[in-house]
This record gives structure tokens, sequence and C-alpha cells, in this order.
């Protein structure tokens, strides 16, 4: 992997950071974007003294700040070889009558939009070149929709059918296209949806073994060095407690 360069979105906390620290130790050279500046110095501290790195604080949310920057990347960076669609929020559990607006346009904009304008800057020189690796973080809450979940599963759900439809557009390019979608993985993902209450976020992940960001880390690197000739298309990934989005064993500690 050694002079390659990867890009990760989302890499100050969680599945990005554990992504970025995973892809740094393959040898990926590394363009990490997150939206705290002091969060990437601390990733920058964390990684091997032998691998480029190049932070980019911007909100995935904003299209002309993510078209200026990924747009104009320094030639030595430009030709980007993995891409770890990782950026994502979840905003409230409320029933879709008494749903936030707000939060809805924020999962729309970060999820779906979020994903697409990265992937407009990227996929380019991918296709130039053709070769590549997409890696787009989806969710179980794109497989299934649960209740109170509406707006967050029909955001995942369209990061499913993204990955599906590059999957289909891409091939004659002969870039490769993969989506994960992990159940409950205990990172700040909880801690955002409750909007920062904490004591409600910690029940969830109680009474049971949830999935760590670096399973999702492992997944991505088993991914990356398969053979040429080989594409994970499609991950499903629970912790052994967790059958289904709502189905937990809440009294199974392995």
């Amino acid at each position: 992997m050694k002079n390659k360069i990867a890009l990760v979105t989302g890499a100050t906390s969680g599945i990005g950071k554990a992504c970025a620290l995973t892809l740094a130790k393959l040898g990926y050279d590394l363009i990490a974007t997150g939206r705290r500046t002091e969060r990437l110095e601390e990733l920058k501290n964390e990684l091997p003294d032998d691998i480029r790195f190049l932070p980019l604080e911007f909100d995935v949310r904003d299209r002309e700040k993510v078209a200026s920057l990924l747009g104009n990347l320094p030639a030595d960076w430009s030709e980007i070889a993995v891409l770890v669609n990782n950026a994502g929020n979840a905003h409230g559990l409320d029933p879709i009558q008494t749903g936030s607006v707000d939060d809805w346009d924020a999962m729309i904009d970060i999820n779906v939009k979020g994903l697409l304008y990265v992937s407009k800057a990227i996929i380019p020189g991918m296709t130039q070149r053709n070769s590549g690796h997409i890696i787009n973080i989806g969710s179980i809450a794109g497989k299934e929709v649960y209740p109170n979940g509406n707006v967050y599963c029909a955001s995942k759900h369209a990061v499913d059918a993204l990955t599906n439809g590059m999957r289909m557009d891409l091939n004659p390019f002969g870039i490769k296209v993969m989506g994960i979608h992990p159940g409950l993985v205990e990172t700040e993902f909880s801690l955002v949806r409750f909007k920062g209450d904490s004591q409600r976020a910690g029940t969830v992940y109680k009474g049971y073994a949830p999935l760590l960001a670096q399973d999702i880390a492992d997944i991505v690197e088993f991914a990356l060095t398969r053979p040429a000739h080989v594409v994970l298309a499609d991950v499903v990934v629970l912790p052994t407690a967790q059958a289904s989005a709502t189905v937990i064993n809440k009294k199974l500690n392995p």
C-alpha cells in the first residue's frame, strides 16, 4: 500500500478514526477530513512517522468547501486510491409526526448529500485512472426500518442504494465499490443522536458487548487486502447479541 493515498471522511472519532489509523498501518498516505481541527491534530500525533498526512477541516454538508478543497488538492495528493465515506450522523429518535425538520435536514444533508459531494470530487480521478476503491459506511438502518428511525433509516437506505448504483456505474472503470452496514457500535453516535444526553446515550450499550470501531476498520483492512479480482460488495456486521435492528439480547455478555 506504500505510496498510495486514502481519504477518510469523519476521521476525527469513532469508525472514521479507526479506519484512518488502520489505513496508515497498512502504509497508505492519509487525507483525513473532519469538523474539529484539534481532533485532526490528535490523529496526526497517533500516525506512524513515515506516513504523509493531509488534514482537511470541513463539514461534508458544505458543498462549496468540499468542492474547493477536494477539487484543488496539491498535485502529490491528487491520486486517491481509496475513499472511505464515513461521515454521518443520527439526530433525534422521534416518531415522524413529532420529528424535527432541522434534524431531518441534518441527516439528509450529512448522510446523503455529503457523501455525494465528496464522491463527486473524487470519482473523476478514479475513472481517469481506471482504478480505485470506494467504501461507504452505512448502517443496519439501511437494511431495516425501526420505530422512530424514519428519516435516519431513509437516509441510510439511500446510502445503500447509492452504493449499489455506484458499483454499477463504475464497473466499466474497474473501480471497486463496497458498503459496510454495522449494527450497534459503541462510539459517539448515540451521544449525538440524543443531543449530548450522556445518561440516555450510555444506556444504549449497556447489558451486552457492542461492536467496536476497530471491528469495522478490520473489515476495511480485509477488503483492501483481497486480490484484484475480489470485491466485498455488501457486508452487514452485528454484535453477537444483536439479531436485527431491534432484537438485542441484553443478557448476553460474551
